[in-house]
């Protein structure tokens, strides 16, 4: 965890010091103080290579082309995060209740039994857990932060929908497409199972069948879905996302196409068992209309208004704090009317100081 540095040590600083240990050898190297926050060189160095990673799963061809872009962002990334957080402090948001929502459905989603188990999968990974929770708690303060300090205050109208949509309505065409839920009842042999295949498929057939009158009789499918299914989403209800034509086996297009949603097939049998098929929707091809994809065209809208709300939120963040940085690295977000830390003559520790400054917590 990052360690404070207390006010007096951020505006009576020549250069940026080392953190040393006792026997003078280094530890560390600081880089900018943000109030009374450090930032350090191996912080720095961690978030350049998140940013290749993520690069690289994002477009592998033009991995390079985004890191080249977004380098220069960093060290600002950075000390946008403590200013948040600084000010997720003010706010009194502790994200300790979010906190453990996430990491419990994190569990979940992984099918872990206990928090202990998903520790030891982080560690198996190489990751140490408290870091990750800390990293995880981090995000959820500035999350909310923003949506209380920015999105709140952002107003979006009819009118603004109605000119996004007629101005991106190229961008919008799509072609026919269902969206499907599933249930499946797998013939696949369960252990200690002795009955044949043909006796799997007769078994497998008739619960089919008794799921489907379940359902005809008013029974809802993402609840039969939730508690029979024997495919992978299950959890889910059965959601098996969208489909546009050509991208179903011929048998599953030709019946799922010319249902309506709401609309649940008959049992249909498949190599991996008997299938129940639900239409949640049907969307013509074209551009769909402005009340069909409202909630998208709100996000939208949303993120492009956020963006140059948040910079100015952060750049008057930047100009209430104390911001330092260690000559040889940029800001690429500061502000010409930031206020600089007073800077006066003040010589390093010596390795007896720096003992006594430890032992108060001063490093």
């Amino acid at each position: 965890m990052r360690k404070l540095l207390p006010y007096f040590l951020l505006i009576s600083v020549v250069a940026m010091p080392l953190i040393l240990s006792a026997d003078d050898a280094v530890i560390e190297e600081i880089i900018a103080r943000v109030n009374n926050q450090i930032i350090t060189r191996s912080e720095f160095l961690h978030s350049k290579e998140e940013l290749k990673k993520e690069a690289q799963q994002q477009d592998s061809v033009n991995a390079d082309k985004i890191v080249a872009e977004r380098d220069k962002d960093v060290l600002r990334d950075l000390i946008d995060q403590e200013l948040l957080l600084a000010k997720g402090k003010d706010l009194g948001i502790t994200a300790d209740t979010e906190l453990i929502k996430k990491l419990d459905e994190m569990r979940k989603d992984m099918k872990l039994d206990s928090m202990e188990e998903l520790e030891k999968a982080a560690q198996s990974q190489g990751v140490s857990f408290e870091d990750f929770k800390q990293n995880l708690r981090n995000q959820i303060i500035t999350q909310q932060v923003i949506g209380k300090e920015v999105g709140s205050r952002l107003n979006i109208s009819k009118e603004d929908e109605q000119k996004f949509y007629d101005e991106h309505k190229a961008e919008m065409e799509q072609p026919e497409m269902i969206r499907l839920s599933e249930i499946l009842v797998s013939t696949d042999a369960k252990p200690n199972d002795a009955s044949d295949e043909a006796q799997r498929l007769q078994a497998a057939q008739a619960k089919a069948e008794d799921l489907l009158a379940q359902i005809r009789k008013g029974a809802k499918f993402e609840d039969v879905a939730k508690k029979n299914s024997d495919g992978p989403t299950a959890a889910q209800g059965g959601d098996l996302g969208e489909f546009k034509r050509g991208a179903l086996a011929k048998q599953l297009e030709d019946k799922t196409f010319a249902m309506k949603p709401g609309d649940v097939s008959d049992a249909i049998q498949t190599k991996q068992g008997y299938v129940i098929l639900k239409v949640t929707a049907h969307h013509d091809a074209g551009v769909p209309p402005l009340s069909e994809i409202e909630p998208r065209l709100q996000d939208a809208l949303y993120m492009r208004k956020l963006q140059p709300a948040l910079r100015q939120y952060l750049t008057k963040l930047c100009e209430d704090a104390f911001i330092d940085i260690k000559a040889g690295y940029e800001d690429s977000g500061a502000s010409p009317n930031q206020t600089k830390p007073v800077e006066t003559a003040s010589k390093q520790p010596n390795a007896k100081e720096l003992k006594k400054k430890k032992k108060f917590g001063l490093f």
